[in-house]
């Protein structure tokens, strides 16, 4: 359910899971943040509220959400945990969880979100597995976040192994997404975001694809908007794969287009690219994949890339990337069923590759993607 009420966007995220369904609402508004505290009590009300964050977001917006919970006349407390992925650890969700339990919050707590994917990743663990599960609302403050890491109920930390190996579903009970914190977000992390809304027109629709590429100029201009609808219009495709599927068994892995190279290219840099510069280059380079197996129609490739291109994002691999420690990897990104790495493919813009088995990837030969990758002749 998608619709427009008091000014803003709201999608009704629906979850089937055994006899029941479970839903939630996801918001998007300009200035939302700042009367967050009467739709909060209202979804999700609780004794107190631990807002998990890391220090640069506590700094920006911490106290702004500590001010809109107690207008209403709700306690909440803040937690930090040092910014950066590096820091989306076992010993972070250790520290967070002690944290809560020294301050005094029970069962009847509820989690608070505040930052983008690596604080919603670890956060959610922590609401996931605190008192064994509490409720958690999600206020995203990256593009990336507020397009997907905030919708869909995956949480985790990352291992010495690969990243989000150890984690669990936990959906939110709200999510409140304020176009008007993007102003701070740098251009990187921004343009970054854009590769999950062009991933989710590439892979479902492809006049979004189309009209996230038109808007370009706007949406670099942050102007709220014409962001309210990118995001609105994310999450509503986001919503409708997980109505389908929520635990990743099978159609949700559509969402998985471009992130099998991704999490390897991720790996090898030392986690110094940004996720969705990283999914970006495994899109175009999983095109070009899908070309070279026969699944993906000629030409898309070329659109792909020079689409992302003018978005600001890369399309390659690090120009020094060696192919032994790449593969080693993609081993370990955990995409890898039945002793083969799978992909997520297109069969064009807006389309998808189902496959027989209803998996929706697909086994390509190593020898196939090792010359789509590295062959500087192709």
């Amino acid at each position: 359910m998608n619709g427009q009420e008091h000014g803003g966007h709201r999608t009704t995220v629906k979850v089937k899971r055994d006899a029941e369904v479970v839903s939630y609402d996801v918001w998007v508004r300009p200035g939302m943040l700042d009367d967050a505290g009467a739709m909060i009590g209202s979804a999700c009300p609780a004794d107190r509220y631990a807002i998990i964050a890391d220090t640069q977001v506590a700094e920006l917006y911490g106290e702004r959400t500590l001010a809109a919970l107690e207008a209403e006349g709700l306690k909440g407390a803040l937690l930090k945990f040092p910014a950066g992925e590096w820091n989306k650890t076992r010993e972070s969700w250790s520290e967070l969880g002690d944290g809560m339990l020294r301050a005094g919050f029970g069962r009847d707590a509820a989690v608070i979100v505040l930052g983008g994917g690596v604080a919603g990743d670890l956060g959610g663990f922590v609401a996931a597995t605190f008192m064994r599960g509490v409720p958690l609302i999600q206020i995203p403050t990256t593009l990336l976040a507020m397009l997907d890491s905030s919708v869909g109920g995956m949480t985790g930390v990352d291992t010495p192994a690969g990243k989000n190996l150890v984690g669990a579903f936990h959906q939110p009970a709200l999510v409140l997404a304020d176009p008007a914190v993007l102003t701070t977000l740098p251009a990187p992390q921004f343009a970054s975001g854009l590769a999950e809304a062009f991933k989710h027109g590439l892979i479902l629709d492809a006049a979004y694809f189309e009209s996230i590429a038109d808007g370009l100029e706007d949406l670099f201009a942050r102007d709220p908007e014409r962001l309210s609808d990118l995001i609105a219009r994310s999450v509503e495709i986001k919503a409708e794969v997980m109505s389908r599927d929520e635990w990743e068994g099978g159609y949700r892995r559509v969402l998985n287009f471009g992130h099998t190279l991704a999490s390897a290219q991720e790996a090898i840099s030392g986690y110094a690219w940004l996720h969705g510069e990283a999914v970006a280059a495994g899109m175009a380079l999983e095109a070009a994949i899908g070309e070279a197996a026969g699944v993906t129609r000629p030409g898309v490739s070329v659109r792909v890339r020079e689409v992302l291109e003018a978005a600001r994002l890369p399309v390659a691999l690090d120009q020094d990337a060696d192919p032994t420690r790449f593969f080693e990897a993609l081993e370990r990104a955990g995409k890898r069923e039945g002793g083969q790495v799978r992909y997520t493919l297109l069969v064009d813009i807006g389309l998808v590759a189902g496959s027989d088995e209803g998996s929706w990837t697909h086994p390509v030969p190593e020898e196939l993607v090792r010359a789509v990758l590295f062959d500087k002749g192709r």
